[in-house]
C-alpha cells in the first residue's frame, strides 16, 4: 500500500521531452537542468554500487534475487525460522560490502554535493558507500547493511560493523537477545525518520537524478515521482530503461561511472568553476 500523500502517476509523461541518443547530448542537457533547478538531490539504487563489485538485486541470474529466494532470506519469518541460515548470507554480504570502494559514479555524486547542485543523496542501498565517498546528507530509505540492531522489543541497542560477527548468529550484549541487520526486509515498514525526510526533500525540489534503480520497489520509488509530480525534471541514469524511465525528462542511458563524472565536468564548465 502506498503511504499517505503518494503521488498519482496517472497520466503518463507526454508533456516531458526525453533527450535520448548520444549519451554526450544528454549529459549536456542533464547539467544544464540541475543547474537551473532551484533545488536538486539524487536518489539511487543497487546499479550506482554495481561497479564497485556489489551484485544488483534484480537483472539476471547473477543479481541477488535471481540466486537466493528473499523469502527464505529477507523476511522477518525466515529470520524467526533459521536465523543462523540469515545471517550466514548476511555475513557473506557484509564481507563483500567492506572490501568495495566508492566508484566514480559514488564520488561524482559526492561532488555535486560539495558544489551546491545537489543538496542530499536519497539512496535504497544499504552499502554506506555514497558515505565513504564523501557524500554528506544521505537518506538511507532501507537501512544500513553495517549496522545491527536488536530484535527484541523494547531494547534498542544498536551497534555499527567493522568486521562480520564472529559469532552466528549474535547476541545483543545487551539482553543478549537475537541481533539482526539493521535494514528492511520484504513486508516491513520503512523507518519513518528516512522516510519524512526523503519525502519532504522530494516534494520541496525540482530535479532529481535518478541513478541505478530499477524503479519497482515501493514505496521507495515514489521518491523521483513526487518531484514530476510537483512539475519538476527526472533526470535518469540507468544502462537500461528502468520504470521510471517513462516519466523521466531526460534519459541518459549508460554507465553511472562514466556518466556522472562527465556530468559533473559540464557542470562546471557551464557554471564558469
Amino acid at each position: 500500500m502506498a503511504p499517505a500523500g503518494a503521488v498519482s502517476i496517472s497520466g503518463a509523461a507526454t508533456h516531458y521531452t526525453r533527450v535520448a541518443g548520444v549519451v554526450g547530448g544528454a549529459v549536456l542537457e542533464a547539467a544544464k537542468a540541475l543547474l537551473k533547478a532551484r533545488r536538486a538531490f539524487a536518489f539511487t539504487g543497487a546499479g550506482i554500487s554495481a561497479e564497485s563489485g556489489i551484485p544488483t538485486f534484480r537483472g539476471g541470474s547473477n543479481s541477488l534475487w535471481g540466486r537466493f529466494d528473499p523469502r527464505e532470506l529477507a523476511t522477518p519469518e525466515a529470520f524467526a525460522r533459521d536465523p543462523l541460515k540469515v545471517w550466514k548470507w548476511y555475513a557473506w554480504r557484509i564481507e563483500l560490502v567492506l572490501k568495495a570502494r566508492p566508484n566514480p559514479a559514488h564520488k561524482a555524486l559526492a561532488e555535486l554535493e560539495r558544489m551546491g547542485v545537489i543538496e542530499a543523496v536519497v539512496t535504497q542501498n544499504v552499502d554506506g558507500l555514497h558515505q565513504r565517498a564523501g557524500s554528506r546528507r544521505v537518506v538511507e530509505l532501507h537501512g544500513n547493511i553495517l549496522r545491527v540492531r536488536c530484535s527484541r522489543a523494547g531494547c534498542g541497542f544498536r551497534a555499527t560493523l567493522s568486521e562480520p560477527p564472529k559469532e552466528l548468529p549474535p547476541r545483543c550484549p545487551r539482553c543478549g537477545g537475537l541481533l539482526r541487520p539493521d535494514v528492511v526486509w520484504f513486508g516491513e515498514p520503512l523507518p519513518p525518520e528516512a522516510w519524512r525526510e526523503a519525502e519532504a526533500i522530494a516534494r520541496s525540489s525540482d530535479a532529481v537524478l535518478v541513478v541505478g534503480t530499477s524503479g519497482v520497489v515501493y514505496p521507495a520509488a515514489y521518491i523521483p515521482l513526487m518531484v514530476r509530480e510537483g512539475g519538476g525534471v527526472i533526470i535518469e541514469v540507468n544502462v537500461e530503461p528502468s520504470a521510471i524511465t517513462p516519466y523521466a525528462t531526460i534519459f541518459i542511458r549508460g554507465k553511472a561511472s562514466e556518466a556522472l563524472p562527465k556530468l559533473v565536468e559540464l557542470v562546471r564548465e557551464l557554471a564558469g568553476t
